[in-house]
């Protein structure tokens, strides 16, 4: 029925078009920190960790150094319990569906904004469950967005991509409070606004997104919202008597057709695909969190403690961080360019998508390499080319990491494996503190040797590409054989 395709269209546009805002205004605000960070300290948090002390000068100076490392140390576990938590998150998503995984994740995202809100300098140790609460129900609101790509087939990892990169976009969120909070706006009342927006997360949860999960491939006329009940599609095809429904809208959502042996989740975790690509999301997002959460001592170093200077430079970082949505979509492009193009001979769907995440893998590792190695250099006006690549390059890590797990293994562990990718990687991700902990202490302050250790570690990813580069020029060579 023509109305109803066009109904369908709409509600699919509305549903994605509510997910990029809802991802690109909310869900990945703490990786906007540094912009926090600022605003805290001005407020006074953890200044009870700056002491007076005596350069070598006889001069008497204020050293803030323990203030920093609280600061540190608040990211730090924020940065963990964003991934650590996808874990059970992703169990929660897969087995209980969309509703219950968002109503989770807003309960979570609403107590972390208002615990902010009431938040002060005599309070300063809320922030520690207040920032973690905020990543943690933000990761949800990205995971239960990214099956909104299985609603436009041929574009599915260009809308998972966008997502992520919308995802890396919303860290701005805190720039923008920084910048009303110098006009007059007190930081509690832009987060109990943050937190009053937990009605559009509500409505969007019960009236454009499914009760339980969005199959892929998308079955013929799936629909979907409060108004559908529990059936798969609704065809509206009735029999002579006009009260019988056909077969397929009896079928549950997350029941797949056709019926095929697909791997178990311990097939998929013990597998050299996720072995390797969780040590190519491991090493690189180590030198985002180390960068992102050392950013705002590393320009207090390169301008000497002037503050209008390193506002300048945390404003401009937070800008580039925009960017994120206008970056992420390209990885998708690459990912799916194979797609309405004519296969060999024998080859699956799911080898071209391997073949075409080869570029996007490497692509992303070669980014993260030249971004450390820029990171690296103690030179201030080149640190507007190492937000770029940063932006850039985390853009393609998060939205390439989604993508690849989606077309690597079965969609029926997708929150299971992307929540323990998540949770290793962050594991490893806590290794930044003791790095800061070097820096502040044995290094006086100097990251140089630090910074050169990770641009080492970041060739490591260049193993993930290679891996599938060869394994799919096996089952190239195999089919060639076989059709000899």
């Amino acid at each position: 029925m023509p109305g109803l395709g066009n109904s369908l269209s709409v509600r699919r546009c509305l549903t994605f078009a509510t997910g990029l805002v809802e991802c690109l205004c909310f869900a990945g605000a703490v990786f906007g920190w540094a912009s926090l960070v600022f605003i805290l300290k001005t407020e006074g948090y953890f200044s009870s960790r700056c002491v007076n002390t005596t350069d070598f000068n006889a001069t008497q100076v204020l050293d803030c150094s323990g203030q920093d490392e609280q600061f540190s140390l608040v990211f730090t576990i924020a940065s963990f319990m964003n991934n650590f938590l996808t874990l059970p998150n992703g169990f929660l998503f897969d087995w209980l569906g969309t509703t219950v995984a968002r109503l989770f994740g807003i309960f979570l995202y609403t107590s972390g904004t208002l615990m902010m809100a009431f938040s002060t300098a005599a309070l300063s140790n809320m922030l520690f469950p207040a920032l973690s609460l905020v990543a943690a129900g933000g990761i949800l609101f990205l995971m239960t967005n990214m099956q909104v790509g299985n609603l436009f087939g041929s574009r599915r990892s260009t809308i998972i991509t966008l997502y992520n990169g919308a995802f890396d976009s919303s860290s701005a969120l805190f720039l923008v409070i920084k910048l009303i909070q110098e006009a007059g706006v007190s930081l509690r009342s832009s987060f109990l606004f943050l937190s009053a927006c937990s009605v559009i997360h509500l409505l969007r949860t019960f009236f454009l997104l499914p009760r339980d999960h969005i199959p892929y491939p998308l079955p013929d006329d799936y629909t979907y919202g409060i108004t559908f009940g529990k059936s798969k599609t609704l065809s509206f095809e009735q029999t002579a008597n006009g009260n019988k429904q056909t077969a397929a809208e009896e079928m549950p959502i997350n029941e797949d057709v056709p019926v095929k042996q697909e791997k178990s989740f311990r097939e998929c975790v013990t597998s050299r695909f996720f072995v390797l690509q969780i040590l190519w999301l491991s090493i690189m997002q180590l030198r985002h969190y180390l960068f992102i959460g050392t950013l705002n001592p590393m320009l207090q170093r390169l301008t000497a403690g002037e503050p209008s200077l390193v506002s300048q430079y945390i404003n401009a970082f937070a800008i580039t961080q925009l960017c994120g949505v206008l970056c992420a979509p390209w990885n998708g492009l690459i990912m799916d360019r194979h797609k309405g193009k004519p296969r060999a001979a024998g080859e699956s769907e799911q080898e071209a998508d391997l073949r075409a995440s080869v570029l996007s893998l490497f692509l992303t590792a070669l980014q993260c390499l030249v971004f450390s190695v820029c990171a690296s250099i103690p030179y201030l006006p080149l640190q507007y080319v190492t937000f770029i690549l940063q932006v850039l390059n985390r853009s393609f890590l998060y939205g390439g990491n989604a993508a690849f797990i989606s077309v690597a293994f079965p969609s029926c562990h997708f929150g299971k494996l992307y929540g323990l990718a998540m949770a290793l990687s962050a594991v490893f991700s806590l290794l930044q503190y003791p790095c800061f902990a070097l820096v502040n202490g044995p290094l006086d302050g100097n990251p140089l040797y630090v910074n050169i250790g990770l641009t080492l570690l970041t060739i490591l990813p260049f193993i993930h590409p290679l891996s599938v580069f060869l394994h799919v020029r096996s089952l190239a060579s195999q089919r060639a054989i076989s059709t000899s």
